[in-house]
């Protein structure tokens, strides 16, 4: 195993001949089976251990035979120790789950800590198998049965050729020891279950299974490296990119056949896996959306909208303007100046007279209810209303901003003034307000 272990690494992962790195160690088989190669070939690295805090005396346990064993090899034994109890209660989430995303946030900081740039973790071929069925169980496209990446960024896993059976002969011959993790043999957690009870008579119906499945496994990302090609250059062509967004042409996803394989190959990436949704949507009236994690897809008219949620705090904030104050550059750029008389109003400045305002001033978003008088209107109009006539889409007014005095809109930025503020009477001052 050793001679094909280093032909791996030489073949699919040179750029570890000549980094130092870390291996991430539990003190399991499969960690210390790792270990031993990369010391055998002598890679260059470093044992990093997560201590869960979920077994006592068994977790301190396993700590201190990998300080011990990183002592004994002369590297450098990284170890961290988690209230991973205090997660799940906190996040709501399973112990698998809170275990994950605490030891991977943890290597993600060493590694840019200690200036590394890889980690290795002991995920083998059997591993593969048991996320393949999990994710076949829950349901999935092809890219939940493809299997675990060899290489993510700073991931690195070397051992998914090699199966569990492989890694205990090499541990036997090699005389090795390692830490036995009780809950490994527990079957109320999925892995588990299919570990133990499922893969066997899997092996039983066919004994090449594991060499079949390697097999479909290849061929299954060669379809999906050749569906993702195709996708991207769908995407390159229907995806118009404007001001930040997108508009997709709701015309010509319907032409897609079938709708709903390629609505999921487009969208999910975006957070959005629901098929019914999507199609629903493109189907709603204007203004329908949904809503992920990252996006906001909203139906206008004929198109779709897609934008990036901007989590920023300044969406909900109040900007104030004091009444000396001649120039300002956030949220957006502002020049204030008092001239000597006015001209026509533009979409980029506008001419206040002075005195009908109230210092401070107030620059916000738009909210429901909102009202002014468009200048050359003199009379009400909701602002929602005035959008419409306007064809201003449904994302690009949650962008605009609005000057206030005392409540009373000013200014719909960039687009029109209010006729309650207008210049009647050139013997008083005139302000005017500019966008640069």
């Amino acid at each position: 195993m050793l001679k094909a272990f280093k032909k791996h690494i030489e073949n699919s992962f040179s750029e570890l001949l000549s980094n130092h790195f870390i291996i991430a160690c539990s003190g399991g088989l499969d960690s210390m089976v790792l270990t031993d190669l990369c010391q055998q070939a002598q890679l260059q690295f470093s044992l990093a251990h997560c201590n869960f805090r979920l077994r006592g005396k068994d977790s301190n346990g396993d700590e201190n035979f990998v300080r011990e064993h990183g002592e004994n090899l002369g590297v450098v034994v990284y170890v961290t120790h988690f209230d991973t109890i205090g997660y799940v209660n906190q996040h709501k989430v399973s112990v698998q789950m809170a275990a994950r995303k605490l030891r991977y946030t943890w290597f993600e900081q060493l590694l840019v800590k200690h200036n590394i740039p890889y980690v290795l973790t002991a995920h083998h071929a059997n591993d593969n198998v048991e996320t393949f069925l999990i994710n076949l169980s829950r349901g999935t496209g092809i890219d939940g049965l493809t299997g675990i990446p060899a290489k993510t960024a700073n991931l690195r896993r070397p051992l998914l050729p090699f199966t569990r059976q492989e890694l205990e002969s090499y541990a036997d011959e090699q005389k090795l020891k390692w830490r036995e993790d009780a809950s490994n043999a527990d079957t109320k957690y999925l892995r588990n279950k299919i570990r133990l009870e499922i893969i066997p008579k899997l092996n039983e119906l066919h004994p090449t299974f594991s060499d079949n499945f390697k097999n479909t496994l290849h061929y299954l990302n060669q379809t999906e490296t050749i569906a993702s090609a195709y996708l991207q250059k769908l995407k390159d062509e229907l995806f118009i990119e404007i001001d930040g967004r997108f508009e997709i042409s709701i015309h010509k996803l319907n032409e897609l056949s079938p709708l709903s394989t390629y609505l999921f190959g487009l969208f999910n990436e975006f957070g959005f896996k629901e098929l019914e949704n999507l199609e629903t949507l493109l189907d709603g009236l204007s203004g329908k959306q949904l809503v992920s994690s990252t996006h906001v897809l909203v139906k206008n008219r004929d198109v779709l909208l897609l934008s990036p949620i901007d989590k920023k705090e300044e969406e909900e904030q109040e900007f104030l303007i004091n009444e000396s104050l001649v120039e300002l550059n956030h949220p957006l750029s502002l020049k204030f100046s008092i001239v000597p008389e006015r001209y026509n109003n533009s979409l980029e400045e506008i001419f206040i007279q002075k005195n009908t305002l109230k210092f401070p001033l107030v620059i916000r978003k738009w909210k429901k209810g909102d009202y002014f008088y468009p200048i050359g209107l003199n009379r009400k109009k909701k602002l929602s209303k005035f959008f419409k006539d306007e064809k201003v889409n449904v994302l690009s007014k949650d962008e605009i901003w609005l000057l206030c005095s005392n409540e009373q809109i000013v200014w719909v930025i960039g687009m029109r003034a209010d006729h309650r503020f207008r210049v009647e009477n050139s013997t008083e001052e005139i302000l005017k307000i500019e966008m640069t």
